[in-house]
């Protein structure tokens, strides 16, 4: 094992800086904040190239152990080979598809839950309990941890695949009652598992988030958590580092399999751009270019609640008096975007973030200084899609390549035709487009999203409606065999709480018994 890599708060300068195993089973730093690498490796371009000729498992395991993760090399080859293994419908995990001679698609949804959300979450319940284990082991810890989750659709079922009915974990998911697709609903609700519940909550996926934040700051909840149950609370949002890693993984192997492709020159850039609403995503690829991926722009695609936009453009972040939208996106229809506080912490350190942090809390808005700005525009640049934009993307980009996407790859695409300078570029895709098919069935039959779909069409399930989108695809689109069958699933949870931090507390009490 090499010397273990230590993580600093985003908002403490005087943080304790624990190592991998600590920090993946806390999730949030004791301030508040989140938790960031206080070193980070590098990588040479050989380094990077070779990884085309690695199973993607050892692409994972060759990461994590550059980056310091307190566990043998052993065990985390060990844990790679589980988490990227035959449970994927592609032996390659993350392909790189060519779908124009300098447009490819970095697709990440061929695991079990057709969701970019698997590239992180089969590969993080596996190290979490792995931390368990050791903290058990060293005495540091003899309590067992209950995993809250916020989602806006894909997290929530990727994190309870991932967490079912592991040892010494329970976690509990909260959606917002109006804001997933039916496919994404069926989903979750119907996961099996005895350590796993699902909550709807009314509100939208920013009230989900902070009630759940504010569940975690709450000192007498977890006390009481702790005296009764024996429970301490920790995350799988990308607020855990333990989420954040894994997606570094996928941009390292793309840039290797480009190269391996001919779809970039080795050496030279590719521009990434990434559909994103809580910013750790794009987080990612910021990382893989700061140890040493040759990426050039990181264009940051948001549907219309376009506050990343707004903020890469002004330096101002602003919730202030903006409206949240219901996009065809609904993973990206977040307001309040956790992840970037990582960014900004490594652009303008502790001090600073712990003051914008506050007055964000207190005045729904906060602006970096000159410095900051710079410092984020020489990597970053933004634009956002209308919801019939997106719409019409994936109608185009069907007739003219017979790909199809979902609506989050195309606000990625649309914003990656309009960025893009001379670099090759990645776009990259974050769902199956079965898990959104009411949205793509507009699209294909060329009506906007505020158009009523014809009642042939509205009386039929979400999986019944793939069919009909397959028709209108020339028959030429799959659907994954595990959403095919959610039909036929049995729907074990249907409770539904108030948005706030009640409300999620409420839920909990109830659900422990």
């Amino acid at each position: 094992m090499k010397n273990a890599t230590l993580y600093l708060d985003t908002r403490d300068p005087e943080c304790s800086r624990p190592a991998f195993s600590e920090t993946i089973v806390k999730g949030i730093a004791p301030s508040g904040g989140l938790f960031v690498p206080e070193a980070l490796p590098e990588l040479t371009l050989p380094e990077i190239l070779v990884f085309a000729d690695m199973p993607y498992w050892r692409r994972a395991a060759s990461v994590f152990t550059r980056f310091g993760v307190d566990m043998s090399s052993d065990r985390i080859d060990a844990l790679m080979k589980r988490a990227y293994g035959a449970q994927w419908d592609d032996e390659r995990i993350a392909p790189v598809i060519e779908v124009t001679a300098d447009m490819h698609v970095l697709e990440l949804w061929h695991g079990p839950t057709s969701a970019f959300k698997d590239m992180a979450l089969q590969c993080m319940p596996l190290l979490f309990s792995e931390s368990v284990d050791q903290l058990r082991a060293r005495g540091s810890a003899d309590e067992d941890y209950l995993i809250l989750v916020a989602t806006s659709g894909d997290t929530g079922k990727a994190a309870l695949e991932g967490f079912a009915d592991r040892d010494h974990t329970n976690i509990i998911v909260f959606y917002p009652a109006d804001g997933v697709s039916d496919i994404q609903r069926k989903q979750m609700v119907t996961q099996h598992g005895d350590n796993v519940g699902v909550f709807s909550v009314r509100g939208n996926f920013d009230d989900c988030q902070s009630a759940v934040k504010a569940a975690f700051a709450d000192k007498e909840f977890n006390a009481e958590l702790e005296s009764r149950h024996n429970l301490r609370l920790s995350s799988a949002n990308s607020i855990n580092w333990g989420r954040l890693m894994p997606q570094i993984v996928y941009y390292i192997s793309a840039y290797a399999d480009m190269v391996a492709s001919g779809g970039v020159k080795a050496g030279e850039p590719m521009d990434v751009c990434v559909p994103t609403g809580n910013f750790g995503n794009i987080l990612g690829a910021y990382y893989a270019k700061l140890i040493g991926v040759p990426i050039g722009r990181l264009m940051c695609a948001s549907n219309e609640n376009n506050v990343l936009t707004d903020f890469i453009a002004t330096g101002v972040y602003d919730i202030s008096d903006r409206d949240f939208v219901n996009t065809p996106s609904p993973s990206m229809d977040i307001l309040i975007s956790s992840n970037l506080e990582r960014l900004l912490h490594h652009l303008a350190g502790p001090e600073k973030v712990r003051d914008w942090m506050k007055e964000l809390a207190s005045k729904k808005r906060f602006q970096v200084d000159r410095d900051t700005f710079y410092a984020m525009r020489e990597s970053f640049s933004g634009d956002f899609v209308t919801n019939d934009e997106s719409l019409q993307v994936i109608k185009r980009v069907h007739e003219e390549s017979g790909y199809l996407m979902d609506p989050h790859t195309a606000v990625a695409w649309e914003v990656a035709e309009r960025l893009r300078g001379e670099d090759p570029v990645l776009v990259v895709s974050t769902a199956h487009w079965a898990k959104f098919g009411t949205d793509v069935h507009r699209a294909l039959s060329g009506l906007t999203y505020s158009d009523n779909l014809p009642a042939s069409v509205t009386s039929l399930s979400g999986v019944e409606l793939l069919g009909q989108v397959q028709e209108l695809a020339g028959g030429c689109a799959c659907v994954p065999k595990a959403l095919a069958e959610l039909d036929s699933a049995t729907e074990r949870f249907a409770d539904v709480v108030d948005a706030g931090r009640e409300g999620i507390e409420g839920a909990v009490r109830g659900w422990l018994g």
